[in-house]
C-alpha cells in the first residue's frame, strides 16, 4: 500500500517498527545479522486491516448473549427466537436479565419484529431485552418495560420512538432509537460476562487481521475510557483503539480527563460522534442546534463524526459542517460522515467540496444487499453505497463493518466493494464496482487517514509501526470471487506474532 514502493519481497521489523522493504531475494544483508526470519512461502502480506467504524463493547457484549443472526439453519421465525429464549432462561433465576442481539425481520417468516407478548409467553419472569441487528431498535418483554419505566402513557423521548399498539395504544415492546434511555436504566452485563466477551472479541479480530479499531459508540464517556484502559492494561484487549467519545461527555467535563498509561498508539481520542436521525419522520436533532453543535466541537478542535444514513441526512450533516466552516475555516479539518448511505451526485460534488471524508460500510451490499434490492426505490437504489462515484469525486472513503451490525471479516468487505454481490449472489449497483487495490485502501491507508494516522499506519513503510497481516490469496490478483473465501495465516502486531492459524 506504499505507492512510492508498491510491492516488495520482504520486510524487516524491530522494536515494533517497519525498517526497511526490498525487492531483492537475498537477506543476507549486514543490517539484518541477527534477525529471525519468517518465510511466508509466497502467501501475501498486506498492512494490519482498520476498522473505521465499529462499536467494540457491544461486540463484545454480542458474544456472550443469544446470537438471533438469521441463518439457514436458524431463526427463520419469531417462533424459532422464541426457542432460544426458552432453552437460554431454563437455568438463569427468575429476575434476572435475558439478552439476544442480531434478530432481523426481514428473514423472519412473519416479517415482522417479536412483541413483548412473544417474549411474555417464553421469559414472563426475566426481564428481556432484544437489540435488532441495526441497533437502533430493541424489543423489551412487559417485565423489562416496567422496570425501564415504559407504559401507555409514557411520551416519545425526544428523537425516539415508541411503537404502539393502534387499537389500544399500549406499547407493543418495540424502541427505535432508545439505546442511551435504556443503557441508563437497565443494568450492566455481569462483569466477568463482558470481560469473557472481550476476551471473545480480542481473537476474533485478531484472527481477522484487524489490528486497529475506531470505536463509534455515540455513549462512550469517561467511564468507557477507563474500562478500556483496563483492558489494554490487562493485555485482554490487543488491537489499537481509536476512541470517539459523546458530545454530552465532552459538554459536561471536556477531555482532560481522559488519560492512558497504556500510550496513544494503544489508545486515543479520535472525535466526537453524533447522532442525525428521521426515526420520528423529522431529523433529529434540528439542522440550528446540529449547527450549535457542530461548530463548538470544531472550534474545541476536535474531529466531527455524524451519523447519517438518508440523503437527508447526508445534506444536514453537511450543511453543518459548512456552517462551522465558514465560521471558523480549518483547511485539514477531517469532519467525518459515517455510513452516507444514500447520496446522489449534486450531493458527491458538496461533500468533496468541503472536504468532508466518508467512513461507509461496503460488508452491508453483502450482508443486506437482497433487502435492499426488494425494499429500497429505485431512484435511491443506484446512488447506495456509491463507493466508485465518491472516490471519482476525490472523497477519501474508509472502509468498516459498524461490528456487530455486521461481521467484522475485512475480506468481506474487501470482496463486497469489487463484487456488489449480496449474500445470494445478486448485483447492488453495478456501476460502483471497485478494484482490489481501492477496496483494500479502504481499510488500510484511507482509514488511517480518517483518523490523522497516515503517517504510523496503513501501508508497508520505513518508519511506520509493524503491523501486518498474512493471507492465503492475493486479493488484487485473485478473481473478484475468491476473494471473500481467502483467510488469515498470520497477524502480527507493533512487531509481535499475535495470531496464527
Amino acid at each position: 500500500m506504499d505507492h512510492s514502493n508498491p510491492t516488495a519481497r520482504w520486510v524487516a521489523v524491530s522494536n515494533g517498527i517497519i525498517q526497511a522493504a526490498g525487492k531483492e531475494k537475498d537477506l543476507n544483508l549486514p543490517e539484518f545479522a541477527g534477525f529471525a526470519v519468517i518465510d511466508c512461502r509466497g502467501k501475501t502480506v498486506l498492512p494490519g486491516f482498520n476498522d473505521a467504524h465499529c462499536h467494540l463493547r457491544a461486540f463484545a457484549e454480542s458474544l456472550v448473549t443469544i446470537d438471533l443472526r438469521p441463518s439457514p439453519e436458524a431463526f427463520k421465525s419469531v417462533n424459532d427466537i422464541k426457542s432460544a429464549l426458552r432453552n437460554f432462561c431454563q437455568n438463569k433465576p427468575k429476575g434476572s436479565w435475558l439478552r439476544g442481539r442480531g434478530y432481523n425481520e426481514f428473514h423472519l417468516a412473519e416479517k415482522r419484529h417479536p412483541t413483548r407478548w412473544d417474549l411474555d409467553e417464553i421469559a414472563p419472569d426475566h426481564p428481556t431485552k432484544l437489540t435488532h441487528r441495526s441497533g437502533h431498535a430493541h424489543v423489551l418483554n412487559s417485565l423489562a418495560l416496567g422496570l425501564v419505566g415504559i407504559s401507555k402513557e409514557t411520551g416519545d423521548p425526544p428523537g425516539a420512538l415508541i411503537d404502539r399498539d393502534v387499537n389500544t395504544g399500549e406499547p407493543t415492546g418495540l424502541l427505535y432509537e432508545m439505546g442511551q434511555f435504556l443503557s441508563e436504566r437497565i443494568p450492566p452485563l455481569d462483569p466477568q460476562e463482558l470481560l469473557y466477551g472481550v476476551e471473545l472479541a480480542n481473537q476474533r479480530l485478531l484472527s481477522l487481521g484487524i489490528t486497529s479499531v475506531q470505536d463509534a459508540s455515540h455513549l462512550n464517556d469517561g467511564k468507557r475510557w477507563k474500562e478500556i484502559c483496563s483492558w489494554k492494561t490487562a493485555g485482554l484487549f490487543r488491537p489499537r483503539i481509536n476512541f470517539m467519545l459523546s458530545p454530552v461527555e465532552l459538554e459536561r467535563f471536556g477531555t482532560q480527563h481522559l488519560s492512558s498509561s497504556v500510550g496513544e498508539n494503544q489508545l486515543r481520542l479520535n472525535g466526537i460522534k453524533l447522532i442525525l436521525d428521521e426515526t420520528t419522520g423529522q431529523l433529529h436533532p434540528s439542522q440550528e442546534e446540529l449547527n450549535r453543535t457542530v461548530l463548538k466541537i470544531h472550534q474545541s478542535k476536535y474531529q466531527v463524526a455524524i451519523h447519517a444514513i438518508e440523503e437527508n441526512a447526508v445534506e444536514s450533516a453537511s450543511a453543518a459542517i459548512d456552517y462551522a466552516l465558514k465560521k471558523f475555516p480549518v483547511s485539514d479539518h477531517r469532519h467525518r460522515i459515517e455510513h452516507c448511505s444514500v447520496c446522489s451526485p449534486p450531493l458527491l460534488k458538496r461533500l468533496a467540496s468541503l472536504g468532508i471524508m466518508v467512513v461507509t460500510q461496503p460488508p452491508f451490499i453483502f450482508y443486506n444487499g437482497d433487502r435492499y434490492l426488494q425494499t429500497v426505490p429505485e431512484h435511491q437504489l443506484e446512488h447506495l453505497y456509491p463507493i466508485k462515484s465518491l472516490l471519482e469525486a476525490g472523497i477519501s472513503v474508509a472502509g468498516s463493518s459498524d461490528c456487530p451490525i455486521a461481521p467484522p471479516n475485512p475480506l468481506i468487505g474487501i470482496y463486497s466493494a469489487v463484487s456488489r454481490k449480496s449474500e445470494t449472489g445478486k448485483t447492488v449497483g453495478e456501476r460502483e464496482k471497485i478494484g482490489p487495490l481501492d477496496a483494500i485502501l479502504m481499510f488500510t491507508v484511507n482509514a488511517a487517514r480518517v483518523s490523522f494516522e497516515e503517517s504510523l499506519k496503513g501501508s508497508i513503510t520505513p518508519g511506520k509501526l509493524a503491523d501486518l497481516v498474512v493471507l492465503n490469496g492475493d486479493p488484487t490478483k485473485a478473481p473478484a470471487d475468491e476473494i471473500k473465501d481467502m483467510e488469515v495465516e498470520m497477524t502480527i502486531l507493533n512487531g509481535e506474532v499475535v495470531w496464527e492459524k
